[in-house]
């Protein structure tokens, strides 16, 4: 087993990588709450505000991420998240958010970044809770909405 430390990166998505990413499936009783990664590739393709990348530990497909990225309204938002069934608890998902949050600070203006998540059985919730995410309240459909501060606006 790897540690959860070791090599974990985001990694652009290429012709030579797409498989193993496409490949990568949630344990069965999450299936409800994430699209398919060829689902969320196909809508990144036509979506100008949508970066994504495979989550790896070493050289191993771990995961994939994409958020909604749009700089002129200093709006950030975790789309899709994912870390295949056989990966989970092994730190690579906590490693892969971290790395996430630490790509928004990048970006103009990022002061928060939102994701969301569908509720039931077996939920993301405390796991969102655990790198600081905080429910907001709000819906977007049948999702709730977290947000976690990156910093005070200025």
């Amino acid at each position: 087993m790897k540690s959860s430390e070791e090599g974990v990166e985001l990694r652009e998505i290429t012709l030579d990588t797409l498989r193993p990413i496409l490949v990568l499936e949630v344990a069965e009783n999450q299936r409800g709450f994430v699209a398919p990664n060829a689902w969320s590739i196909a809508e990144a393709y036509f979506s100008p505000e949508a970066w994504f990348r495979g989550v790896y530990a070493g050289d191993e497909a771990v995961g994939f991420v994409m958020l909604s990225v749009d700089t002129n309204k200093s709006e950030y938002a975790v789309w899709r998240f994912m870390i295949g069934g056989e990966h989970q608890g092994q730190g690579y998902g906590q490693r892969a958010m971290e790395l996430v949050i630490e790509h928004v600070r990048t970006l103009p203006n990022a002061t928060e970044l939102l994701l969301s998540y569908v509720p039931g059985e077996g939920e993301p919730r405390p796991f969102y809770e655990r790198l600081g995410f905080a429910e907001t309240g709000e819906l977007d459909g049948r999702e709730r909405i977290m947000k976690r501060v990156l910093r005070s606006p200025a």
